[in-house]
């Protein structure tokens, strides 16, 4: 296999991130180019969730992101965070801020997928590692990082390099996508039932429910009043804690975890970013020992976690997740910033996760944890939350309708994570030459 030396610089560029004033930054919901910031890069992941937006006419051409740029953050306040990157694979509307970047390869020189995963290997985190200099923040120059040097072999080899990795990204991607779905059907099932009325409403106009008769013979056909305006007939409106049977937090050794690399995974709050949803990199441990004796914290199956503390002064947006069937661990605990909820079996863990993450709930979450010092919901809060509670045939059949949905994120999370494991050991190897393009073939179609 001939292969020639290169360094990074002699088949990319760098596309400088832009610093924008605030004045400049649009509102939520306003039209405009997608603002990247460091904050936004993971792991070979994008989040996108909190991503602020510019006028396009601030951003020239060359700005603009492609489709293969590695968007990478260049600057920032830890040495694990700094060169963190990601490879477009798709075509997105969108520009880097300040204090990132984006690598763009040249197609000429090298195949673009290729060169993605060739940073995303040991040998360039290694390098990004002994390079970043600072000390309260860590930066990488241009000059720094486009010094790697990196063996190319031949564009058939390279191709098919990207190929393999590729498949398996394909994979996990599709998971993730399935997820949405499954995840968006779970919620239009609780909107309707348990928010808009939808069958209650069709039975008390004379309507059809659009339901089978067993599911339809449920629920009532008539209104009465609440707080929460009118509701189902026989329905209750009540604070959390009439439903709750436990709402705890978890703890961490004195000294914090930040020497331990391993033992029992601690969930905080930067991983309570939503169902289905988990950065394995920001993994924290607690050991075993401590772990043992913790009197609270320790996460049982379906729990649903809340965030519970934290974030930009003055401001409170809560996060929540389901978490179970072995994602995103078997065993582990919360700390101190993670509230660990179970409902009473006659609500179920599945109502209670879409209750709390329902817009009106939010939005008084929202108001009852701003304007502290640390933002954020004490437990009082938390018990005194506005809760809807239904006949318990009807969230029993939720809950069953529901758990099937949320099951098959999980597992479907839990074999994107067996795929990225996979990948994650071929990477190297293939790059390096140590196993050869045809054998891993051989070997993902035995093992799929």
């Amino acid at each position: 296999m001939s292969e020639r030396e290169v360094l990074l610089g002699d088949i990319a560029e760098l596309i400088r991130g832009v610093s924008y004033r605030p004045t400049d930054l649009l509102t939520d919901g306003a039209t405009g180019v997608a603002l990247l910031r460091a904050t936004n890069i993971g792991n070979r992941t994008l989040e996108l969730t909190d991503v602020l937006r510019v006028p396009s006419e601030l951003v020239r051409e060359h700005q603009l992101l492609r489709r293969f740029d590695v968007v990478i953050a260049m600057s920032s306040g830890s040495r694990l965070a700094v060169g963190r990157l990601a490879q477009l694979r798709q075509d997105w509307a969108g520009c880097v801020g300040a204090f990132c970047a984006a690598i763009r390869p040249d197609p000429k020189a090298v195949h673009p997928e290729y060169l993605g995963y060739v940073l995303q290997s040991p040998d360039f985190r290694a390098r990004i590692e002994t390079h970043a200099v600072g000390t309260a923040i860590m930066n990488l120059s241009r000059e720094r990082l486009f010094g790697f040097p990196l063996r190319l072999p031949e564009l058939a080899v390279q191709r098919a390099i990207a190929h393999i990795l590729g498949t398996l990204d394909d994979k996990i991607e599709l998971n993730r996508r399935m997820n949405e779905t499954l995840e968006a059907l779970a919620r239009a099932l609780f909107k309707s039932w348990f928010v808009n009325f939808d069958p209650v409403h069709a039975k008390a106009e004379g309507r059809d429910p659009g339901l089978p008769q067993p599911l339809a013979d449920l629920f009532p056909d008539s209104f009465e009043d609440s707080e929460l305006g009118e509701i189902p007939r026989g329905w209750e409106v009540g604070t959390l804690e009439s439903v709750l049977s436990e709402l705890e937090v978890g703890g961490r050794p004195k000294g914090g975890v930040s020497s331990y690399t391993e033992g029992v995974p601690s969930i905080g709050a930067e991983s309570i970013v939503g169902l289905g949803r988990f950065e394995y990199s920001k993994t924290k441990y607690v050991p075993r020992s401590f772990f043992d004796s913790m009197k609270k914290g320790h996460v049982k199956n379906r729990d649903v976690l809340l965030y519970k503390d934290g974030g930009r002064p003055g401001e409170y947006e809560p996060h929540l997740t389901l978490i179970g069937d072995g994602f995103p661990f078997s065993t582990c605990a919360i700390n101190e910033h993670v509230y660990r909820l179970r409902a009473e079996p006659t609500l179920g863990q599945n109502y209670l996760f879409f209750w709390l993450s329902s817009d009106l709930v939010m939005e008084e979450m929202r108001i009852k944890g701003t304007g502290v010092a640390i933002p954020g919901l004490n437990s009082t809060q938390v018990k005194s939350l506005t809760t809807l509670v239904p006949s318990r045939r009807v969230t029993g059949a939720f809950d069953a309708i529901a758990g099937r949905l949320v099951a098959r994120i999980l597992s479907a999370c839990s074999e994107s994570r067996t795929l990225a494991t996979f990948r994650d050991a071929l990477l190297p190897k293939l790059i390096s030459g140590e196993l050869r393009v045809k054998d891993a073939q051989r070997f993902i179609a035995e093992t799929h």
